[in-house]
């Protein structure tokens, strides 16, 4: 068989207070876990007796400090070009408030942790001064008042009260202060360097946000003091290309290679490239004698869009090093090894949709990674919109409320307390493996690019800008008023590192861009032929099929199964197997996963109800009808080489579903990652993600993938919310060419199968190709259960692939005049058409592959029917939609013969809603075709 596969709830009461007990929401059905997702153990919290009876005895002070830890950041000024008064007084903050006198004694055990108040007993004067300075000041404030986990907040509360201690003051050694003052000065040098030598280019430089690096500097320490193995980030443009030049190892030359003119590619390489603002990086890092990969994955425009991305390759990565519920280790935590970073844009953060899709995944079985760190590049601007016209809410961040994240505000001008703060996020996230946020107060120096001029929209906030200093020249000046840095230790930095970039300019006429695609686990995979289209043999021994069905209908004696299910779905199928007739969709599905698993693949299926399937015809998991636990047989496959099957149930989202799972897809090209769409026109809700990635990835950025899309489409009378899944989309995104013939290097494949078997094909050839393309299956509906539409044996055996076109077997082939191409499931209503017509005139030809196009099939096929005089191309859809316009010019131009339409007229929307004009439609496009 193996000769052809190479490959607990809180108490009750008062007690709660006391011992506060959770465990992770999202316990999904299973409390034992499946593949890729096992339920957090219970936690257990006690607040010292001690502390309890301090907060009862003082019960007003400690309603007055938790106002504190609640409002105070109403009364902070961390903003660095505020043009609007600060608010002074909070009703809420005021100690009369809660019945308190200012020379009244208070004993801040169990209500306060500054410990400059531990060693005697202030006034409520005095506490008041700490607690200003601390939640009130200018340089940081915090919200987590809203957090509902009581000992994420004590531990909130605890940590930040003593920010200012030894316990984080230690970081701030003048070695370690003078580093940062270097990052600042290098940012500044660069991209000073860069206005000069390259004026007219839109750079989104750093200016006003230089302590950014800052952060990084101590993300990479805390990373590689916490053992961390990859750091997987996505960042918007703004400051970019100074932090992968400073810290991150990319040669400038590359950038200014990239700037003359030329690709950031080797030569030879058909990319066509993107903007350097679009550059990603990964590399490995040395900090503090550890190596760190450190994985930027590449945005485009739509800023925000990659942060989804960066969280798929985030968990791919995790898998594959046996990360969290990977892991054998039942005590492993997601996030043992890889941690996910995210930087936002405030506009696009508190503007974009996908943002909110995001966050409500961090914590879904199957999408968690473990908690992400999270800073927004606070410019206050969006474009040229003022930070508070472009959202209903105080702050930029207040989405992370959502799912009760904690926010910082960092004043941009202190990069001291950004690198601490930063380690305050990041003990947080290791302790609790949860998502937190730095919102960084900064600016932007110029315009939303430095070609533009703010000062039209903006001119009071830019008065102020114009008007003060740097913020490395502000950090500078302060550690030389402080002797830590000499005047001429900050020149000489910066004169070297001018001097870096000169000779870095003056090397580009011999500098030659480096390979990065395809290394690593990607170096057994090569780009697809750029000559022909080539085939493979898919077919495996029906032996080991039949096992792998059977298996895929296995359950435990002791696994109560919906009895429909048991008669409908498991005995049916084992009935089929056995027979080797009649195999299903769902049937060619499993023994096509499976055969993939027992090579040694891994498989992740992942979007709304995909265990048992929309149509509920998949069922790959089943559910314990008492105990609601489920069960995923194909993972108990006691033979074969290992791999796993994950089953995601994904959050109602199109967008950042996808592209999370295209973010797994180009980290693995050993891992078949599929997306199903509830429906295909549901697509629709991620064409950001299908036009900037999908389609163009590779074409821009060498990011190959083998991403599957399956897409239900088909015209049934469901009018037209669930119809189309816009075929014509997908091939007009296509470089498919109309008058040559296609070779395996398209940008993206579209099937349209009509056969289980083609579909069984069609799914192992994505693992089985040396090259990885998307692939986007129009997927079948009605055709799921259509007996016509079976496959077998046979069809599935050593030596059988996928087809590109499928003949007509029926007629003979000279008493043809009449040909019909189509594709997908018209075919069968088309074929039965003819039948009851007993018309034997006419052949049927069924497009299985639209793009790319199967031109030398065709013309093969088409040499059969030397006396056809009509070739028709007959399609459920209307004729701006579908596949005719695409199938035209190149049947017409390859083939050489002229191609007639028959399908539904032009219309604006894809499908009718009024049942007797469906029926009307279906008639004539049914008739039509056999009339010309």
């Amino acid at each position: 068989m193996l000769r052809h596969l190479s490959k607990q709830q809180s108490k009750a009461g008062a007690s709660s207070y006391l011992l506060y007990q959770w465990q992770q929401r999202c316990c999904y059905h299973s409390e034992k876990g499946v593949f890729g997702y096992r339920p957090q153990k219970q936690r257990e919290f006690k607040v010292p007796d001690e502390v309890v009876q301090s907060r009862y005895a003082q019960g007003n002070v400690y309603r007055w400090v938790e106002a504190y830890r609640k409002y105070g950041h109403k009364l902070a000024a961390v903003n660095p070009i505020s043009i609007k008064s600060q608010q002074s007084t909070l009703d809420e903050l005021n100690p009369a408030f809660y019945g308190l006198q200012s020379n009244e004694s208070v004993k801040p055990q169990g209500l306060f942790n500054a410990p400059e108040l531990a060693s005697h007993t202030p006034t409520v004067e005095e506490l008041e001064r700490v607690l200003k300075q601390i939640y009130c000041g200018t340089a940081v404030s915090a919200e987590f008042g809203y957090v509902e986990n009581l000992e994420e907040r004590e531990w909130l509360a605890t940590q930040f009260e003593q920010l200012h201690t030894p316990q984080y003051q230690q970081l701030l050694s003048n070695d370690y202060r003078k580093k940062i003052a270097e990052l600042l000065i290098k940012s500044q040098a660069w991209d000073n360097f860069m206005a000069t030598k390259f004026p007219t280019v839109k750079r989104y430089g750093g200016e006003g946000a230089e302590s950014l690096l800052a952060f990084f500097w101590q993300l990479l320490r805390n990373s590689a003091q916490d053992d961390l193995k990859n750091i997987v980030v996505a960042m918007p443009h703004r400051g970019r290309t100074s932090l992968q030049t400073i810290l991150l190892n990319m040669r400038p030359a590359k950038v200014f290679h990239k700037l003359s003119g030329e690709s950031e590619f080797p030569d030879g390489c058909l990319a066509m490239s993107d903007v350097i603002s679009h550059f990603h990086i990964s590399d490995d890092i040395k900090v503090d004698d550890k190596t760190i990969r450190f994985s930027m994955v590449r945005n485009p425009s739509h800023l925000e869009a990659a942060n989804p991305v960066s969280m798929g390759k985030a968990r791919s990565k995790q898998q594959t090093l046996k990360d969290g519920a990977f892991s054998d280790d039942p005590e492993k935590r997601f996030a043992s090894t890889v941690l996910n970073v995210i930087l936002h844009g405030d506009a696009a953060f508190a503007g974009q949709g996908i943002n909110q899709e995001c966050l409500n995944m961090a914590y879904v079985p199957h999408f968690e990674v473990g908690g992400s760190i999270h800073l927004i590049v606070n410019n206050q601007v969006g474009f040229t919109t003022p930070g508070d016209r472009g959202r209903s809410t105080d702050y930029t961040s207040d989405l992370a409320k959502t799912i009760q994240c904690p926010v910082f505000h960092v004043n941009g001008d202190d990069p001291e307390m950004l690198a601490l703060v930063t380690k305050l996020a990041f003990d947080y996230q290791r302790q609790f493996r949860k998502d937190i946020f730095i919102d960084l107060n900064c600016f932007r120096r110029w315009g939303h690019n430095e070609l533009d001029d703010p000062t039209f929209t903006n001119p009071k906030v830019y008065g102020i800008v114009n008007n003060r200093k740097s913020v490395p020249d502000m950090y500078s000046e302060k550690l030389v008023n402080e002797s830590v840095l000499s005047p001429e230790e900050a020149a000489k930095i910066r004169s070297e590192y001018m001097d870096y970039l000169n000779q870095e300019l003056l090397a580009v006429p011999k500098y030659k861009p480096e390979t990065s695609y395809f290394q690593k686990q990607w170096q057994h995979i090569t780009t697809a032929s750029n000559d022909h289209l080539t085939y493979w043999d898919t077919g495996v021994d029906y032996g080991l099929l039949n096992y792998i069905g059977q298996q895929s209908v296995t359950y435990p004696e002791d696994f109560n199964i919906h009895p429909h299910l048991k008669k409908t779905y498991v005995d049916a199928r084992r009935k089929k197997l056995n027979a080797g007739e009649k195999i299903d969709w769902a049937t060619a599905e499993a023994m096509a996963i499976g055969s993939l698993m027992y090579q040694g693949y891994n498989v992740r299926i992942s979007g709304e109800d995909v265990g048992r399937g929309t149509f509920s015809h998949r069922h790959v998991m089943l559910v314990d009808q008492e105990n609601n636990e489920m069960y995923i047989p194909l993972n108990d496959m006691k033979e074969g080489n290992g791999g796993k099957l994950e089953v995601a149930h994904s959050i109602l989202s199109e967008e950042a579903v996808l592209a999370y799972e295209y973010g797994m897809a180009i980290d693995n090209p050993d891992n078949l990652i599929i997306w199903e769409a509830q429906f295909g026109d549901f697509a629709n809700g991620a064409q950001i993600i299908i036009d900037n990635f999908i389609i163009s990835g590779e074409t821009k950025w060498m990011d190959s993938n083998g991403l599957v899309i399956l897409l239900p489409h088909g015209y049934d009378g469901a009018a037209s919310e669930h119809s189309s899944c816009r075929i014509e989309r997908f091939l007009q995104l296509c470089d498919s060419k109309e008058s040559t013939p296609d070779s395996d290097n398209i940008n993206v494949q579209v099937v349209n199968p009509t056969t289980p078997a083609q579909y069984f094909h069609v799914l192992r050839r994505q693992m089985v190709r040396n090259y990885r393309k998307p692939l986007i299956v129009v997927a079948p509906k009605i055709l799921l259960r259509l007996s016509a539409a079976t496959s077998g044996f046979r069809d599935f055996e050593a030596g059988t692939q996928f087809q590109n076109i499928l003949g007509d077997a029926t007629p003979q082939p000279d008493a043809i005049k009449r040909v019909i191409l189509c594709s997908g499931k018209h075919y069968y209503a088309l074929a039965d058409e003819r039948q009851a017509k007993n018309l034997q005139d006419t052949a049927i030809v069924r497009l299985e592959s639209l793009c790319p196009f199967p031109a030398y099939e065709l013309q093969k096929e088409m040499l059969k029917y030397k006396n056809a005089k009509t070739f028709v191309w007959a399609q459920e859809e209307h004729r701006n939609m579908g596949a005719w316009t695409f199938v035209k010019p190149r049947f017409e131009h390859l083939i050489g013969k002229e191609l007639v339409y028959c399908g539904r007229v032009e219309a604006p929307t894809s499908a009718t809603g009024i049942g007797k004009v469906h029926k009307r439609e279906v008639e004539e496009i049914l008739q039509r075709p056999f009339q010309l």
